[in-house]
């Protein structure tokens, strides 16, 4: 097995690659927080204790924080997803103790002061006014809610304007004492790192995190139905984002999806791109992706284009996906993207800290840990009758549009079948 997995008495899973052949060391704390863990009044919460966790420690302040990283040289961040939250750091291997001592530190005993809280709901409210005001962004989150209206993955990360505002040390304090517990936390690392050493860094310096196991996570099926969703906004663009219910992220089709969306919107040589920017000139950005959940994923399909072409455009990617539904896709185009994804995968994990991620996200996510060679297999078995049978299954099913734009409802559900 080319990875290690030690699960600690307290529940803590750790979970490394070695890779001897770099100096670096990417280092994750990955918590099972996210915007579908949180209740109604809680909207945004998993995010702002993202951001609070840099406010600053019991031994050290913020810019301690972000003083003892630099002194490191090491590259620090974090961020909050629908199912989860990752502090993470990649450092020069001999620093790769007191890098995840701070990690650790910000983690186990951040102060989370009202101070603190008062002055960092201002910035986040700043960046929730930013993504209203980024409209590319926006249909995204349009999107998801139309797709998902009553399932949790539909919630925004950010949270709500209303939610944020009121954000106090005994709401927070309230979240992490249900959601931040030694059982919830996966600690991955990869690079030129031995795995007992890592073992015994989590053992020594998580030891003050509260102990139980991971919470319990409400699973629901998603309700398929047709939906449409406009924000309507006087923008130079109009954003359109159409999809349909997906796989979820442990289906052993997975494979084949990727293989559908990289002919349908991966990249230049795609349908979509070929067909709406190359050939009509009708958008600057098309793209298609797959987004995948625990117990659920999407297929969505974005494209900006002046409002005058929102019409023509949302017809040529229906048209596009009916082609595939019909016909399936050709044998050149199965070669090509099977080629694509595997020259990304093996680019890709070329970078410490995507080796990091990705041991992180398979473990948060209940996935198997596969090795390159096997990724490369089960890329390489996809079949042009799969692709068919996954396009109907998921392509075939019900249909969401969204769009931000100088557009009416009215005007756009007539659209979508």
């Amino acid at each position: 097995m080319f990875y290690d997995r030690t699960v600690l008495e307290n529940g803590i899973i750790v979970i490394t690659e070695k890779i001897d052949t770099v100096r670096s060391v990417a280092l994750g704390v990955w918590v099972a927080a996210g915007s579908r863990d949180e209740r109604d009044d809680e909207a945004g919460v998993s995010h702002f204790i993202e951001h609070m966790m840099f406010k600053g420690t019991k031994s050290r302040s913020a810019m301690e924080i972000s003083e003892a990283f630099e002194q490191l040289g090491a590259e620090v961040n974090a961020f909050t997803s629908k199912e989860y939250t990752c502090y993470y750091s990649r450092v020069i291997d001999k620093h790769a103790p007191d890098a995840f001592g701070i990690l650790a530190d910000m983690v186990t005993d951040s102060v989370m002061d009202e101070d603190a809280c008062k002055s960092e709901r201002e910035v986040v409210l700043e960046e929730i006014s930013r993504a209203e005001d980024t409209p590319d962004d926006k249909v995204h989150d349009l999107f998801a809610q139309a797709l998902w209206p009553d399932h949790p993955i539909g919630q925004p990360v950010l949270g709500r304007v209303d939610t944020v505002g009121g954000f106090l040390p005994p709401a927070i304090f309230s979240y992490t004492g249900r959601r931040y517990r030694s059982g919830d936390v996966v600690v991955a690392a990869a690079g030129n790192v031995e795995h007992a050493d890592v073992v015994r860094m989590v053992t020594d310096l998580l030891a003050d995190l509260p102990a139980g196991p991971r919470a319990e996570r409400t699973l629901a099926a998603p309700g398929a139905g047709r939906h449409v969703d406009v924000l309507t906004k006087d923008t130079e663009q109009a954003h359109i984002c159409w999809g349909t219910l997906g796989l979820p992220a442990a289906h052993e089709d997975r494979f084949v999806m990727g293989v559908l969306d990289t002919v349908l919107g991966g990249g230049m040589a795609s349908r979509l791109f070929q067909e709406i920017r190359e050939k009509r000139g009708l958008a600057y950005a098309v793209f298609s992706y797959h987004g995948q959940y625990v117990d659920t994923g999407c297929v969505t399909i974005y494209a900006g284009t002046r409002p005058d072409n929102t019409v023509q455009v949302v017809r040529l990617i229906s048209d596009e996906v009916d082609k595939v539904l019909a016909d399936g896709i050709t044998a050149a185009e199965l070669d090509r993207a099977r080629e694509s994804m595997k020259g990304s995968l093996v680019l890709g994990l070329e970078n410490t800290s995507n080796r990091m991620m990705r041991l992180g996200r398979s473990e948060m996510g209940g996935t198997e840990i596969l090795s390159i060679d096997q990724l490369v297999e089960r890329i390489e078995a996809v079949t042009l009758g799969d692709v068919l049978r996954v396009a109907a299954d998921t392509l075939g099913g019900a249909r969401t549009l969204a769009v931000v734009g100088p557009h009416e409802t009215a005007e756009i559900e007539k659209l979508l079948p």
